[in-house]
């Protein structure tokens, strides 16, 4: 055995259906808000689409969206 504990994920090492599968919205929520690349939304919404097709769900990843939009133009 091992005696160094084992370290959580990155977040982007999280796939969309671990962001979005959360035992409740609140991760969810917090799940939502680490995503710091396009690329990992886009995959967020896909999966979204093709499972769930939550609209409260598919809002918030929207608004992330705009947020990260706003980062790529201020920075």
């Amino acid at each position: 055995m091992s005696d160094t504990p084992k370290q959580p994920p990155n977040s982007s090492e999280l796939s969309p259906a671990q962001r979005l599968e959360a035992p409740n919205t609140r991760l969810i929520d917090a799940s939502i808000a680490t995503i710091n690349d396009m690329e990992t939304l886009r995959a967020c919404i896909a999966y979204e689409n093709q499972h769930q097709q939550r609209v409260p769900i598919l809002r918030l990843l929207e608004r992330r969206a705009n947020e990260l939009r706003l980062q790529e133009d201020n920075g």
